[in-house]
């Protein structure tokens, strides 16, 4: 007759709750922390001074909806504020050069799309291109001419990129299919 000792035969049992129950731990450790770190981010952190970065904030597509919502944001936090590229960016890149104009702030909102909803290949070229160079080129463009005034005076700055719900609610959005690409 063999004699088992209770405590011998659940050893290995309690070493697996115990490893699992360690294992649930840090996962609620982690998932804890995450939420303590996303609620004071964002309900306690004291807001940024944006006035640091440059006394100035360009904004492209500030004429409606999200870019004009931020245009009088940044204006209420005293920035000054340059709303319109009439000389393209090229020309902009040379007056903020020449004029010296501390720009801290880039909001990239500007973003075109196709006049009426059609499936890829059923858009003609020019008209895609023309997407294309606005929502990619343009964006690319201007964040280019701002950063490396940022990058000189070594005060940092902050650019906004601003994205579509069109790439992300529906994502194969198969009638705006350029448009979604574009501003992903």
């Amino acid at each position: 007759m063999v004699v088992c000792n209770a405590s011998e035969t659940m050893q290995p049992a309690s070493w697996l709750l115990f490893l699992f129950s360690l294992l649930g731990f840090l996962s609620l450790l982690n998932l804890s922390f995450t939420f303590c770190r996303w609620i004071f981010i964002t309900f306690l952190r004291p807001p940024k001074n944006l006035n640091n970065y440059g006394s100035w904030a360009l904004i492209t597509g500030a004429t409606d909806g999200i870019g004009k919502a931020f245009a009088f944001q940044l204006a209420q936090k005293g920035l000054h504020l340059i709303l319109e590229v009439v000389a393209g960016v090229r020309g902009m890149q040379k007056v903020i050069v020449g004029e010296n104009i501390d720009v801290g702030v880039l909001v990239n909102n500007v973003g075109v799309t196709y006049p009426v909803a059609r499936y890829f290949h059923e858009v003609e070229e020019d008209v895609w291109i023309k997407v294309v160079k606005v929502n990619v080129e343009g964006t690319s463009l201007v964040t280019k001419a701002v950063i490396e005034g940022m990058v000189e005076r070594k005060k940092g700055g902050a650019i906004v990129n601003i994205g579509s719900g069109a790439a992300i609610v529906v994502p194969s959005h198969p009638l705006y299919a350029i448009y979604a690409a574009s501003k992903a």
